[in-house]
């Protein structure tokens, strides 16, 4: 059949033109596909957010315009930020910083290490304590002393020098010949010496001759009890009888700590302490070692 015979049947109009012809031949042939009607419901409002209530805007104030920054070169002030990593520190400081962390990694020696073990707050507190008591006199307190005696001699009368003071005796090579004589009550070595063969042998010297020690920190305090900058160690060789109980007290707890725990002390290796780096190394090689065991 001809699209004319067939377009004749359909009732639709023939025409010569062949576009005309396809198209015709295309809607006829295509299936008619009925419209879905739309529903009439509406989806369901998405629920609020697990913190609970909807999030409410905060009017802005239209008079306050926002400014953001740019910190590129040239334009807003940067941040201030931590740069201490940055600085290239003195070289004291980096010479103080690098004897620290050799002292944490190598192996340190029983002798050396028992300065690390320094007395605790509580008694170190109490200890101070007496030790304050019996400052020796400064410089312009003996000066006036002198002074006045200069002065009551050229009047003609005789200076009453009194009983000798009460004092805390410092000086390492003084301490030593007091230990040595067995007079010192207590000795206070300070941690912090350098070198440290300054004081290194004077807490087996305690122990031989039964003198009690103790080490604190650190050597300027030991210094401002004395009027120095600093001192190596500090004796008492004798106290006021109201002052006996105290430093009763505070020998006791030191024999504890010390006296009494010198071969532990002496036996006690120090340092050997990796860093982060180095211990995860470790633990690398000890898990492949183990993966190799197992297979």
């Amino acid at each position: 059949m001809t699209l004319g015979a067939f377009l004749s049947l359909t009732g639709e109009k023939y025409s010569d033109d062949p576009l005309a012809q396809l198209t015709a031949r295309c809607f006829r042939l295509r299936p008619q596909v009925k419209p879905v009607a739309k529903s009439a419901k509406k989806p369901a409002a998405a629920p609020f957010s697990a913190k609970g209530g909807a999030v409410k805007k905060t009017a802005k104030n239209p008079l306050i315009e926002k400014r953001s920054r740019n910190f590129s070169i040239g334009q807003d002030i940067q941040p201030k930020r931590d740069l201490s990593r940055f600085v290239k520190w003195p070289q004291y400081v980096r010479l103080q910083r690098q004897k620290a962390i050799l002292k944490q990694r190598l192996k340190v020696p029983p002798a050396i290490n028992q300065f690390t073990k320094t007395l605790d707050k509580n008694t170190a507190t109490q200890l101070f304590k007496v030790l304050n008591k019996y400052r020796p006199e400064t410089k312009q307190e003996k000066k006036g002393r002198l002074t006045t005696a200069a002065e009551s001699v050229a009047a003609g009368n005789k200076v009453d020098q009194g009983k000798k003071p009460v004092v805390v005796k410092y000086g390492i090579n003084h301490i030593t010949a007091l230990v040595e004589a067995k007079k010192a009550q207590l000795v206070v070595i300070a941690h912090d010496v350098d070198p440290i063969e300054i004081v290194i042998w004077l807490p087996a010297l305690c122990r031989k001759m039964g003198v009690p020690y103790c080490i604190v920190k650190s050597k300027s305090r030991l210094g401002t009890v004395v009027h120095k900058k600093t001192a190596t160690a500090l004796a008492l060789t004798e106290v006021k009888p109201e002052d006996k109980h105290d430093l009763a007290t505070v020998v006791s707890a030191i024999k504890a700590s010390y006296n009494d725990k010198y071969e532990d002390h002496r036996k006690t290796w120090g340092g050997g302490i990796m860093g982060q780096k180095s211990n995860n190394a470790t633990k690398k090689k000890e898990d492949r070692a183990a993966r190799e065991i197992c297979v």
